[in-house]
């Protein structure tokens, strides 16, 4: 009898999220992270970010490297990336700008994939910055190392804990995807989502975006599991038709909040100084954030509620509003937002006005926005809400 015939079969995997497929997983799901500019001085850009790797558990594990210490917050430190004992997955760079090409030159010869540049002091100072950045590029794209920065934050994943940034605090965990071209906007909006309890699943400061731009990132968070919308401040497009092209597609699925700076004169020249990047044409750029599905804003305070609601209440099915008030101004000024942004007021159903009739007073508005007159106490407002809240004509609630 012949034996049966075993087929070779590989290693089962998620088919819907491989591990370890995305070239971003080495800056975002890490298992070696070497700090290159790790300090012992205190305040330092190197000593604070090696102090946040360390204080905040990623399950994986942190090698300072400088060539002037043997220790740094009582870890050993190597002289360089080639003298440290296991393959690194992500590189912390927060050196001179000078010195930068030859470290990622050392990081590409080592076999590390991922790179996060911190330091400043390239193409928004001028010609000389423009020179090392291509330094830089030529060695990264022949063997395909990505980049985060430079002039950048760092990047948090407050799911798994990574905090490979210079930010005196940790993001909460969350659902929120937030992309920042703006260092000092990011310890900002941290500040504030601590305050308000509102978590990310991703926090990343993007810098001038040496190699990875805003459509790398999107399609990223777009096929991460834990992102559920995402949040964008931008300076400058960078590669237009790259985000153009993932938001289009990302947008379909989870919404994307972008808050667009420098749109006028003096603002991009700003821009531009910041991040040595040119803002584009804001009129074009309006069109094609339409045309792809992103929505637009046009304050912080705007994103900051975008923030908030976006990461507590679920996403709506329908664009149907129902509005419940005690005030009849209040009522019409939001029936004109609402409308002028593209909802509908909701129909009341039949079943629930019969319902409302039953607990309002006969002198109530029969009608959407529902006021419940300015005599309303706690339990009309609570009776009133309970009964609005099971209509089917309706995709969500405004009070």
């Amino acid at each position: 009898m012949e034996a049966p015939i075993k087929p070779i079969t590989n290693k089962p995997y998620n088919i819907f999220y491989p591990e370890k497929l995305n070239p971003l997983d080495a800056i975002f799901s890490p298992n070696t992270v070497a700090v290159i500019g790790a300090s012992q001085k205190p305040g330092s850009v190197g000593r604070n970010l090696l102090w946040n790797l360390i204080t905040n558990p990623f399950g994986g594990t942190v090698f300072p490297v400088n060539p002037h210490h043997s220790n740094i917050l009582g870890i050993k430190a190597y002289p360089s990336i080639f003298d440290v004992p296991e393959k690194i997955d992500l590189a912390v760079i927060a050196t001179p700008a000078s010195t930068v090409p030859k470290i990622i030159s050392d990081c590409v010869d080592a076999g590390i994939k991922g790179a996060i540049i911190i330091s400043a002091g390239f193409k928004e100072i001028g010609e000389k910055g423009r020179d090392l950045e291509q330094e830089i590029l030529q060695k990264a794209h022949q063997e395909k190392i990505r980049i985060i920065g430079p002039n950048c934050l760092g990047v948090m994943n407050p799911i798994s804990g990574l905090n490979a940034t210079f930010a005196s605090r940790m993001a909460l965990p969350g659902t929120v995807g937030f992309i920042s071209q703006s260092g000092a906007l990011c310890t900002s909006v941290l500040d504030w989502s601590l305050q308000e309890n509102v978590g990310f699943s991703a926090f990343i400061s993007i810098g001038s975006m040496l190699d990875i731009g805003w459509g790398d990132l999107i399609y990223y968070l777009g096929d991460d599991p834990h992102t559920k919308s995402i949040i964008i401040y931008m300076e400058s497009i960078g590669n237009a038709r790259s985000f153009l092209s993932a938001a289009r597609e990302v947008a379909l699925i989870k919404p994307i909040i972008v808050i667009k700076a420098g749109h006028t004169e003096a603002a991009a020249k700003a821009a531009a100084s910041h991040t040595g990047t040119l803002t584009g044409n804001d009129a074009v750029l309006d069109a094609a954030f339409r045309r792809c599905g992103v929505l637009r804003v046009n304050s912080i305070s705007d994103l900051f509620d975008m923030s908030e609601v976006l990461a507590k209440q679920p996403r709506p099915q329908g664009s149907r509003l129902t509005i419940l008030t005690n005030a009849g101004g209040p009522g019409v000024l939001a029936t004109d937002a609402l409308i002028e942004n593209g909802g509908q007021l909701a129909i009341i159903s039949p079943e629930i006005m019969k319902s409302l009739n039953q607990i309002l007073p006969p002198q109530w508005s029969h009608n959407n926005p529902i006021d419940i007159l300015g005599d309303a106490d706690s339990q009309r407002y609570q009776k009133a809400l309970e009964i609005v809240a099971k209509d089917p004509n309706s995709d969500g609630l405004l009070v």
